[in-house]
């Protein structure tokens, strides 16, 4: 079995520092914004074959999401130089939170702090695009259907796709099994990586397992409502509304070194035994860097 990799926690001391550029000025923005309204009202924008919308995304959907990566969450992203600045890559991580903020953080890391400026292009259940609006957005975000097909299909084209192979028993675990990872499934993202050769990325993320702890599962309700599960945490439904506010966790995200797939060729997709292999290296090394980063961290809300 290839033996699993820790993901680098730290980035090297010796690179230069870049300073931060300065933020635009309110008549900057004020022209960028009706600049953009002019686009949406004229149907000057494009989207994929996918429905992804860079437009909105870019003057929108990102800028919606910054304020919880900067100053609510507090995220610290490592490794990116370990995420190829150009062509396919599949983003594969563990999931928590209860709901899928931690897909949300990943997207706006590779964007906001990788030199290339990455987008990822998440792989969603069925249900995301069932859900009123929040279908509609992620669509419009570059979401698109958890299948083989549609993964390749983006790997292919040179895009970074994320999945999140421990689907709802990820995020929908109780707080007792935080950091725990949950079943990967049948190694269905190995095979699309085989198949397309793209380099598969190990990320760890920390901090999504605290924004709602999850202490109870309000099962009848759920199943009455077509949800997989419905939590119950400290602050919701006790709280009301503001129990739907997540809580400030610090947060804490790693990107690990390549697992490279080119060399083994398509046909590698069909041995099981190897995709058995690669799956189980995979989730070994993001619950190794799991442990790790724990350990990093001052505190939960540090």
């Amino acid at each position: 079995m290839p033996e699993a990799r820790v993901i680098p926690l730290r980035p090297d001391d010796d690179e230069p520092y870049v300073p931060p550029a300065s933020p635009p000025g309110w008549e900057e923005q004020l022209a960028g914004g009706l600049e953009f309204l002019r686009r949406r009202l004229t149907g000057e924008y494009e989207t994929d074959e996918f429905g992804f919308d860079p437009d909105l995304t870019d003057h929108l959907l990102l800028p919606l999401l910054r304020p919880l990566y900067d100053r609510w969450f507090r995220v610290e992203s490592q490794g990116l130089e370990n995420v190829p600045s150009e062509g396919g890559g599949l983003v594969v991580a563990n999931h928590s939170g209860t709901i899928p903020a931690d897909a949300l953080m990943a997207t706006v890391a590779l964007h906001d702090d990788h030199p290339a400026r990455r987008r990822l292009r998440l792989l969603g259940a069925d249900l995301v695009f069932e859900l009123p609006f929040i279908g509609t957005m992620s669509r419009k975000m570059g979401t698109t259907l958890a299948c083989n097909e549609d993964a390749e299909r983006l790997l292919t084209k040179g895009e970074l796709v994320g999945v999140f192979p421990e689907g709802f028993k990820g995020i929908g675990k109780p707080f007792r099994e935080r950091y725990t990872l949950q079943r990967f499934g049948r190694g269905g993202f190995v095979t699309a990586a085989l198949r397309t050769g793209a380099p598969i990325i190990p990320c760890a993320i920390v901090g999504a397992e605290e924004i709602y702890p999850m202490i109870g599962n309000a099962r009848t309700a759920a199943r009455l409502l077509g949800l997989p599960y419905l939590p119950i945490t400290p602050t919701f439904p006790l709280l009301g509304p503001l129990g739907l506010v997540p809580l400030p966790s610090k947060w804490l995200i790693a990107f690990g070194e390549p697992i490279e797939t080119a060399s083994y060729g398509p046909a590698a997709a069909e041995d099981p035994m190897l995709v058995f292999n690669l799956t189980d290296q995979v989730r070994e090394t993001i619950q190794h860097s799991l442990y790790q980063l724990l350990l990093q961290r001052d505190s939960v809300f540090g």
